[in-house]
């Protein structure tokens, strides 16, 4: 029987939350010190531990079979893969920047200019797509201080917080595009019902990461305007109280809207308003 490959990185902080991720939708395993290979425990699944930049091109090739990497990396590579999942982790953007002092007021003033990058295919395609004709500056590494060593006019890199932008006195000119991490795969789809089902089990713990589960008493007569704020995902579950004028509601709402949610609840009389977190789930 062939040996089924997931791809993930072998070190930083996302072949920590792969690690997790796969962890969490029941693909245990190892790692024995700095082995490649790991095996999972009860299925014919290996992990492979390997450089972020490369998975969308082994996946590609068939080397693996899924593969946890950036949409970022997968765009540069121009890997033919398929995006079976967003993961919801690793969300970063590419974007345009130039000197604080600049007066460069959008892309195509950054004609007959440098640009510098690690992203020169995505570069290359959003600058052809704008009609901008710039000589670009392929780079490994950290850019942004390629500027001030006068190797570039602008730089196109990722932006999380604009802290590093600031340190270096730049700013953003133009936002790229978003990216995240994901899950993919090749399109050969070496044994597809597997492929399928871990795909499934990923999917459960990504929406389950993105719910809570809030639970709460509240009078009979205000039950409508409580279903109003917890819809659930298709409707609450409501049960009958020994005290027949209240009833208690269960409903999945989104994690980053609870407190919010948990405040109109209380406003609305609710009482014994509880969140659980949420560690799989199937939708």
């Amino acid at each position: 029987m062939t040996t089924f490959r997931i791809g993930i990185p072998s070190k930083g902080r996302l072949a920590e939350a792969a690690a997790s991720l796969l962890n969490e939708a029941g693909l245990s395993f190892r790692r024995q010190d700095r082995s490649l290979f790991a095996r999972c425990r009860d299925t014919n699944v290996e992990i492979t531990f390997l450089r972020t930049d490369d998975i969308p091109v082994l996946c590609a090739e068939g080397a693996i079979d899924l593969g946890i990497s950036g949409s970022d990396l997968v765009a540069e590579s121009g890997a033919d893969v398929d995006i079976r999942q967003h993961l919801g982790i690793g969300k970063c953007r590419l974007a345009i920047c130039v000197p604080q002092d600049s007066p460069s007021g959008g892309v195509g003033q950054l004609s007959g200019k440098r640009v510098a990058t690690s992203f020169p295919q995505i570069t290359e395609a959003f600058l052809r797509d704008g009609g901008v004709q710039a000589r670009l500056v392929p780079l490994s590494g950290s850019v942004e201080v390629m500027i001030s060593l006068g190797v570039a006019d602008a730089i196109v890199d990722l932006v999380e917080t604009g802290s590093t932008l600031a340190a270096n006195r730049l700013r953003i000119l133009q936002d790229v595009g978003h990216y995240e991490t994901v899950l993919i795969q090749n399109r050969h789809r070496n044994e597809p019902e597997l492929a399928d089902r871990i795909v499934r089990r990923v999917e459960g713990v990504v929406i389950a990461r993105s719910y809570s589960l809030l639970e709460y008493n509240v009078p009979r007569e205000k039950l409508a305007e409580a279903e109003q704020i917890t819809p659930g995902f298709n409707s609450p579950t409501v049960s009958s109280l020994e005290d027949s004028q209240w009833c208690a509601v269960r409903a999945m709402v989104k994690r980053g809207a609870v407190i919010e949610i948990m405040e109109q609840l209380e406003q609305l009389g609710a009482s014994a308003i509880l969140e659980t977190q949420i560690r799989n789930c199937r939708l």
